[in-house]
Formats: structure tokens, sequence, C-alpha cells
């Protein structure tokens, strides 16, 4: 597994009954989450005195109830600065697990013998972007989204990386990539994290088990010559790192040559020594050992 144990301000507390206890800075949350089907008894005392906790509704969906939280708060990961808040449906601006793809990006980038261009789809709220950034790479930022486009900004600002050569487009990413090969524009890393379903900025359809190889198979396209590295994340019930494994082996590989990775994406749970399960990851390099 691959593991985020990194962290300083963000840590599982606990995890019991399908919620999860965290640690955000000073704060303390209370999420669900599906992988938790285990019962730990609840003893750490956070779970009784929480800052905020997000019901699930029986209907889908849910709510947060506040206690004591600020609309906004900063979050530090060694070198990045992220600007948290809840949102909807559970979220807070930050997957915290994705930190170890940005230490692995990020040593990549700072290793290459070249300048390294990347390319970052369904690209929320700028964490692998700003973390490129800082390791040197120019970045081309993409999602869907207006709101989540600024929210990455804002992080970049925060970070201190929003003077560096980055492109922030509000674009459907099929869309994005198709019109970027007829161009001819090459990317020597591409990031992206796919959602199950979405919409795009003009009512695209995107629903992840119909459209998320063709994606790869395009994305194969804009590798560059001297391509550095591929990641595609996936928290989707069906997909399973093997899942990526096997369209990366299909498309990547024999186009790139290199090899490939797949393993779960996980965070230590500080209360009971388990780790707990976050999703799907597949990385690619060009590096063959």
């Amino acid at each position: 597994m691959i593991i985020a144990n990194d962290w300083k301000e963000y840590e599982v507390l606990d995890a019991s009954d399908g919620e999860k206890l965290e640690r955000w800075g000073k704060y303390i949350l209370v999420r669900p989450d599906p992988q938790v089907i285990w019962s730990t008894g609840r003893a750490h005392p956070g779970w009784e005195h929480p800052n905020a906790h997000y019901h699930r509704s029986s209907r889908g969906g849910g709510e947060w109830e506040f206690f004591d939280l600020p609309d906004e708060w900063l979050l530090y990961y060694k070198e990045l600065t992220f600007n948290l808040k809840p949102f909807a449906f559970k979220h807070t601006g930050v997957f915290p697990e994705q930190a170890a793809n940005w230490d692995w990006a990020a040593d990549m980038i700072k290793g290459s013998t070249k300048p390294v261009k990347v390319l970052n789809l369904f690209a929320y709220t700028g964490g692998a972007t700003i973390s490129a950034l800082k390791a040197g790479a120019s970045v081309t930022h993409v999602d869907a989204s207006k709101g989540m486009v600024t929210w990455a900004k804002e992080n970049a600002a925060s970070t201190g990386v929003v003077d560096r050569p980055v492109r922030w487009l509000v674009d459907d990413c099929i869309k994005f990539v198709e019109r970027e090969i007829r161009r001819g524009n090459k990317y020597d890393a591409i990031i992206m994290d796919p959602p199950s379903y979405g919409r795009g900025p003009k009512g695209e359809i995107w629903k992840i088990e119909d459209s998320v190889f063709e994606l790869v198979k395009k994305c194969a396209e804009l590798m560059s010559d001297t391509p550095l590295f591929y990641i595609i994340n996936s928290y989707t019930t069906g997909l399973q790192p093997g899942v990526l494994k096997a369209m990366t082996d299909l498309v990547i590989t024999p186009r790139c040559g290199g090899s490939s990775y797949a393993d779960e994406l996980g965070l230590p749970i500080s209360g009971s020594g388990l780790t707990l399960p976050c999703g799907a990851c597949v990385r690619w390099c060009s590096k063959t050992d």
C-alpha cells in the first residue's frame, strides 16, 4: 500500500462504525467513510467533542453539523499551504492520501535533467499542481468547475507559486485533451483524478466506466518523446488498482516504454495502528528499475 505518512498537521485519529475521526490542524472533524466497516469502541475523546460532524442522509448526500469551526482555515504540508473549508458532500478541499503522490511526482520532477511540462486533469483544488510548481515544473491545470479552479489559485497564492508557469483552465477534460492532440501539444507528465460521475462546464456527462479508457488512450498521444511519469487515481468502487494498471499497460507502456506500479492509497490511523484504504492508484514512469 502507498501510505501518506509524512503529514504533521493532518491525522486520522480513529475510525469506527462507518466514520473517521480526523485532526485537520487544530480542528477535529468526524466524516463518513464507507471503507470503515469495523468497530473500535470509539475510545478516543475526540469523538465526544469534534469541531464539526458531517452526517450522511439515508436519502443520499448529507449535511454538516458545526460546533466550533471557522469558515476557512489554513493547513500546511511541507512547503505547501492549503485553504480549507467545509464543502459539499463531506469534503474540505484536500485529499490527504494524495500527499504520497505529490511527493513522488515532485521527486521525479526535481530529478529530471530537462524542464518538465505537466498536465493535471480533473485537478480539483490543485494539490498536485502546486506541488509540481514548487518542484520546478510548468503545469496546465484543468477542471470543469470554475469554483474549484478559483480555489486552486488561492492555494497557489498561499503557497507562493502563483507566479510560476501555470495555465488555469475551466474546461471539459476530454474535450481539452482532444484539442491538445489536434494542436500537437505534448506533455512530459500527466496526472488525472477522474470522478465516478460528473458534468463538464457545458453539461457534458462523464461516467468513469464508460469514458476513462478512451481518455487514457488519448492521453498516451499527448506524452512527449521523453516522457517522465503518469499517475491515475480512482475512488470508484470496482476500479481496483489492477484495473488501472491494465489500462496503463495496454496503452501507456507500449507507446512510451517504462513500467507501471499499482496499489491502494492509504492513511495511517494513529489510534489503532491500522491503515485506512483510500482509493486506487497507478504510477507509470520511464524508468524500468
